[in-house]
């Protein structure tokens, strides 16, 4: 009878533990969401920062930052160019006009 009860309880040792284990996860997981949760939004955004008024809309293409005739502009809205990305665009020593191509020229 003794050696009976011993197999059951030893059969039920790795069940237990896994619900333990299981648990435990658990309750580490809802930390962890409570801390994102509680993380101020202030800290993500501070490395974005604002457009200085050099941002215009152009139809067909949207929002644009900078002189969109430098051959370095990024042509978009969040970006002016690899050379000097945060500006300003006004007398930028790497400014170099940029070439037409066939479809792009004016008639």
């Amino acid at each position: 009878m003794l050696k009976t009860l011993l197999v059951i309880a030893v059969g039920f040792l790795p069940s237990l533990f896994s619900l333990w284990m299981i648990r435990r996860t658990q309750r580490s997981r809802l930390r962890m969401r409570q801390a994102a949760m509680n993380f101020p939004v202030v800290q993500g955004r501070q490395n974005v920062r604002p457009v200085e008024g050099d941002r215009y809309y152009l139809e067909g293409v949207g929002y644009l930052i900078g002189d969109i005739s430098c051959k370095f502009n990024a042509r978009s809205g969040y970006i002016r160019c690899a050379i000097n990305p945060e500006g300003p665009c006004n007398g930028c020593r790497h400014y170099e006009p940029r070439e037409l191509t066939g479809n792009e020229k004016s008639t």
